[in-house]
């Protein structure tokens, strides 16, 4: 394994899908999604009169817009999923090398982080080393490179998340590059004063098995001492300064949206008393405040969007939502009784500007 090591490379580039408003038909789904129903209930006139509201209804119902205020969950449009594993610090069967980075003040205030990208030189192997079926198959002369982000918590104890994993052949050599940005947006979560950033990165067999080829053990990367320090292991950050290239808060009430707006934060409200299917059987909120995204996002140069071709332009996008619970009508035992549901991601509550194909951070789990 490497000796625990700082290493430090850094980029900052001062470069730099609209959000749908929301409809009728959507609202009307969310509440039969949550209800199990395939549609609207129909009333008939003797259940038709509003039914009085129970205390401990009305008593959940607005615990539940209290909490409502303060839940905000980001958008779902660009996020991706990764595999989460718990493991100890060295893998089975595993080359294992951790690398720390020391990443205080090296994110700017008021920037978003746009990739984060460990390049790690791996360094070639003699043919003559190589056993007679590796040189002969290309294939059987792959391992596998997995770069996890790796979290000390407080009890002593270590969790791993997996960020990026891909095959290298032996026969090659050079730089390879990872995408590392899941792990600094979690490291950004970590509470002050944050510990490194430490990544663990395993060089394992492409498949398992007692015939499985040994390849791994050959790949070697770039470490401490390297020659002229230029293969030694490269943290690179990609941001956008914030104060060009994001949103505003809320719209100004008395401007019109044009073209030329900047991403903010418009007024909309939703009456729930003048949509006839909700009239008999939504019993609170009258109406509410969903907000909605408007206007443009400044758009980087376009020699510098060739660096990031897998993103699209930035538009003006609902980043963080928050649930709306409602009162609502139902039939149970022929009569008419309150039940409150809560409807996720009803009301905007920040817009940004983000590209199509961008990440957005998942929460850092305990």
């Amino acid at each position: 394994m490497w000796p625990l090591r700082l290493c430090w490379a850094l980029w900052v580039l001062p470069l730099m899908a609209p959000g749908a408003t929301l409809s009728e038909e959507q609202l009307r789904d969310s509440l039969l999604q949550q209800l199990h129903l395939s549609e609207v209930p129909v009333l008939d006139q003797a259940t038709a009169e509003e039914p009085a509201i129970p205390a401990h209804v009305r008593a959940e119902y607005v615990a539940l817009l209290q909490q409502s205020h303060g839940d905000r969950s980001r958008g779902k449009r660009f996020s991706q999923n990764f595999r989460e594993v718990a493991g100890r610090l060295l893998a089975s069967e595993a080359n294992t090398h951790l690398l720390v980075f020391g990443m205080e003040q090296r994110l700017p205030p008021d920037s978003e982080l746009v990739q984060a990208t460990l390049r790690l030189f791996q360094e070639p192997v003699p043919r003559a080393a190589l056993p007679r079926p590796e040189r002969q198959s290309p294939r059987s002369a792959r391992a596998q490179v997995t770069v996890e982000w790796l979290r000390l918590r407080d009890d002593g104890s270590n969790r791993t998340s997996l960020v990026d994993s891909r095959l290298v052949s032996v026969h090659e050599s050079g730089w390879k590059a990872f995408d590392v940005t899941e792990a600094v947006n979690f490291w950004q979560q970590l509470s002050r004063p944050r510990q490194p950033l430490l990544l663990q990165v395993s060089v394992q067999r492409e498949r398992l098995g007692p015939g499985a080829p040994s390849a791994h053990k050959r790949v070697r990367f770039a470490g401490q001492g390297a020659p002229g320090g230029r293969g030694e292991p490269q943290l690179e950050l990609h941001t956008l300064d914030l104060k060009d290239y994001g949103a505003r808060d809320d719209c100004d009430p008395e401007a019109p949206a044009t073209e030329g707006t900047r991403c903010c934060r418009r007024e909309m409200y939703i009456d729930l008393q003048g949509m006839k299917w909700a009239e008999d059987w939504v019993l609170e909120p009258p109406g509410f405040l969903a907000y909605e995204c408007v206007g443009t996002c400044q758009q980087p140069p376009e020699s510098l969007t060739s660096q990031w071709p897998y993103l699209g332009p930035r538009q003006c996008v609902a980043s963080e939502m928050a649930s709306l619970p409602v009162i609502v009508s139902v039939q149970e035992g022929g009569r008419s009784r309150p039940r409150v549901v809560s409807l996720p991601n009803m009301r905007v509550q920040k817009c940004s500007c983000a590209s199509d194909g961008a990440l957005v951070p998942r929460s850092l789990e305990p």
